[in-house]
């Protein structure tokens, strides 16, 4: 499974990025191929997808060395300081336009997270000063402005001068409330690597963190004690957020939208990709923290998490997307993101706690991967399949959503987790 994982993360994912969404003329990549293979030249570049592209190369260009892996991360971070990031009031805008030019300038927490993400990958793979820096400053947005310290936890979105915002969902599909599960998951996942980054570098005493935007200064100073603390204690925080608030005690499911003070709101919802997706970045969050006593509480919690996500499993080792108990409503697509982090929950399962089944589990959501996702003629994979097992040509091949992030995530995991 390793080798095919990465005979399809090069030359079926991010081939397909280099050899077709490449902007050559306006630089970063294009910002959307529609389900039919038509290139959308002129398409708005988003934030999400833009920040998963930086993490993606990066990422490879860390584990398998290759220097066109690592001129497409840098393409993409040159292209994100350049245009994303705003000089007059920081942060990062939700889009561009196909020009480079600020589009849709609202302050979604979500997006910010992925390019902390992206940017922490990007300084784990090269010790780049300037992107540990961006880094750190927008984890210090994150934690001015959307951090509420009344209740705890995390809003949303922001107006660009971080002013109230009326209509604070991520997308038409949410549900309209100031607090998401969705949200914390993608700020658990970034600060966690912002911290690996920082020990990584502390340790290899490589790079000595000091705030300098711009600087072309050679890395040669350490990382000082109070940064790493800073980040630890949100991280822990997260994590209780996580096993405090977010998780159902009864059904334990991760409930999906919050009220300010933490009451839940729109119906009995449950995402299985997300249940799946959060056993295993709590439990590397966890992990990445280090604290013998927060592991502990944590893994029963992973186990337990990992178990209720079952639920949509289908008998080929597929994943459904979600339900709503309320209406009765089951989204029985079968989403790429799902797959993908379906395989990798699984498998930390099987690596961390020696379950046979999870490894089944594992196995057979990639043989279906194999079978109805990838792309084998056009290159990257299929947005999903329906119920009927006809393919999802309505979504988008390449866009703001879809994006080498959750499958060449789970290629390099297994790539890493299973050394031979």
């Amino acid at each position: 499974m390793r080798a095919e994982m990465q005979n399809v993360l090069e030359n079926n994912i991010l081939r397909f990025w280099l050899d077709k969404m490449l902007d050559t003329e306006h630089g970063g990549f294009y910002g959307q191929m529609m389900g039919n293979g038509q290139l959308v030249k002129t398409a708005d570049k988003g934030a999400i997808l833009s920040a998963r592209i930086l993490w993606s190369f990066a990422a490879a260009y860390r584990v398998l060395h290759k220097p066109e892996y690592l001129d497409a991360a840098t393409r993409m971070k040159d292209y994100i300081l350049e245009h994303f990031y705003d000089k007059e009031y920081g942060g990062t805008y939700w889009s561009t336009d196909y020009l480079g030019q600020a589009k849709d300038t609202k302050k979604q927490f979500y997006a910010i997270g992925f390019m902390i993400y992206g940017l922490s990958e990007y300084a784990r793979a090269t010790g780049d000063r300037e992107a540990l820096d961006y880094a750190i400053l927008l984890y210090e947005c994150i934690e001015e402005h959307a951090f509420d310290s009344q209740n705890n936890g995390y809003i949303e979105a922001c107006t660009r001068e971080w002013g109230t915002m009326a209509d604070m969902r991520l997308s038409e599909l949410d549900a309209n409330y100031p607090k998401s599960q969705n949200t914390h998951l993608h700020i658990i996942e970034p600060y966690t690597n912002l911290l690996r980054c920082l020990k990584e570098l502390q340790a290899a005493e490589s790079c000595d963190y000091v705030p300098a935007i711009g600087s072309v200064l050679p890395m040669g100073v350490s990382v000082p004690f109070e940064t790493i603390v800073k980040i630890e204690g949100s991280l822990r925080n997260l994590i209780s957020i996580f096993t405090d608030r977010i998780l159902n005690p009864e059904t334990h499911h991760l409930d999906l939208f919050f009220e300010m003070d933490w009451t839940r709101g729109a119906g009995r919802l449950e995402s299985y990709g997300h249940d799946i997706e959060c056993s295993w970045l709590m439990h590397e969050a966890a992990l990445v923290l280090g604290d013998k006593n927060v592991i502990e509480k944590v893994e029963p919690i992973v186990l337990a998490v990992a178990k209720a996500s079952e639920k949509g499993l289908r008998p080929d080792g597929s994943m459904i997307h979600e339900a709503n108990l309320d209406t009765g409503y089951v989204d029985d697509d079968l989403h790429w993101w799902v797959q993908a982090e379906n395989v990798v929950g699984w498998l930390n399962i099987y690596q961390y706690f020696g379950d046979e089944k999870a490894l089944q589990h594992a196995l057979e959501c990639w043989e279906y991967i194999k079978r109805n996702l990838i792309d084998y003629e056009h290159g990257e994979w299929f947005w999903s399949r329906r119920k009927d097992g006809t393919l999802n040509l309505d979504d988008d091949h390449a866009g703001f959503w879809k994006c080498p992030y959750h499958n060449s995530r789970m290629c390099l995991e297994t790539i890493e987790r299973f050394k031979s």
